[in-house]
């Protein structure tokens, strides 16, 4: 399995410090990746951030981070289809000389309206400009003088130079929903769900090793980026986490399995959708994703990034280190 890191990019934590720096020290503690989300008017969740609205963009943010590190993986969770697809190729293969062919693309439809509304584009379907942004992509890393046409995009005899270092960049699909495992194993390398109940990602992982055996594809690479709060004392890592709002909002989500009560009512109903507790208990909850198909978990420290630093060093110490010997 390969560990991930969320950056503080957003919000009231955003700073260069922290994310070139801890970056920096993420890629010394051992992680494998460091990922950043997407938003063009940005509106915090609830549940999980606080009403700061600073956003850093994400493939400046990654092309930044890229310059300061050697080695980690550069990753979208999920990047929101509002660029037009040769904007987003032209910066993608930019970013892939400059600092290597580190880039991940995950992308996702994005949950907020006015973000589209912003840009006109409030009737366009956002799981189509996934797929349209997953094509062009796939045509203009690869092919010159590339017509194309679909409900959202045309154009004809376009090349974008430069091509990614190693003719192409991994394009995952971001999403929880049945449909986006299926539209992963369907024209993506990888799917990845952030908070998800542990039961629904094995159930959703159960379907894409169906599928993809049934297709004579490839299996997706599996991934995850559930919140994570790790203390020396289950008692100190729980005070950092919002318990009431992620119980709202698993008992919102459409299309979970729910516990055998019928809901989501407890701490322990929430593992797949939260790492909480002492290293100990992370390395647990890490084995149970490991058991159903993880391959890549970025560790969603929302809740900590006021304590950003050492948490870096205390799951890369003390949680990634042990679980891998």
């Amino acid at each position: 399995m390969k560990f991930g890191l969320l950056l503080p990019h957003f919000g009231e934590h955003a700073s260069r410090t922290n994310v070139l720096d801890g970056a920096i020290l993420a890629e010394q503690m051992g992680f494998d990746s460091v990922w950043v989300r997407d938003h063009l008017v940005f509106e915090p969740h609830g549940e999980m951030e606080k009403p700061n609205r600073t956003f850093y963009d994400a493939l400046t943010t990654l092309t930044a981070i890229g310059a300061v590190t050697e080695r980690v993986e550069l990753g979208t969770g999920s990047l929101i289809p509002f660029r037009h697809p040769l904007v987003t190729a032209l910066m993608a293969g930019t970013i892939t000389q400059l600092v290597g062919p580190r880039l991940i693309l995950g992308f996702g439809a994005g949950t907020f309206d006015h973000e589209f509304a912003a840009i006109e584009w409030q009737d366009r379907d956002r799981v189509e400009l996934v797929r349209s942004n997953a094509e062009i992509l796939r045509r203009v890393f690869t092919e010159n003088n590339v017509d194309y046409s679909d409900g959202n995009f045309t154009f004809n005899d376009v090349t974008i130079e430069p091509k990614p270092v190693g003719g192409r960049i991994p394009f995952w699909y971001c999403g929880a929903t049945p449909r986006s495992a299926r539209l992963a194993v369907e024209f993506c390398d990888g799917w990845m769900p952030g908070r998800i109940s542990m039961a629904t990602l094995d159930k959703r992982v159960q379907t894409m090793r169906g599928l993809s055996s049934e297709a004579g594809k490839p299996m997706p690479t599996v991934a995850v980026i559930p919140p994570t709060s790790v203390e020396r004392t289950r008692d100190e890592a729980l005070q950092h986490v919002n318990i009431p709002g992620l119980l709202a909002w698993a008992n919102k989500a459409k299309y979970a399995v729910k516990p055998p009560s019928g809901g989501f009512e407890t701490v322990e109903d929430l593992s797949g959708q939260l790492i909480v507790g002492t290293p100990d208990d992370a390395i647990r909850e890490l084995h149970r994703f490991a058991e159903v198909g993880t391959e890549h978990l970025v560790f969603d420290l929302r809740f900590k990034f006021d304590r950003w630093f050492d948490q870096i060093e205390l799951l890369g110490k003390e949680v990634i280190s042990r679980f891998r010997s």
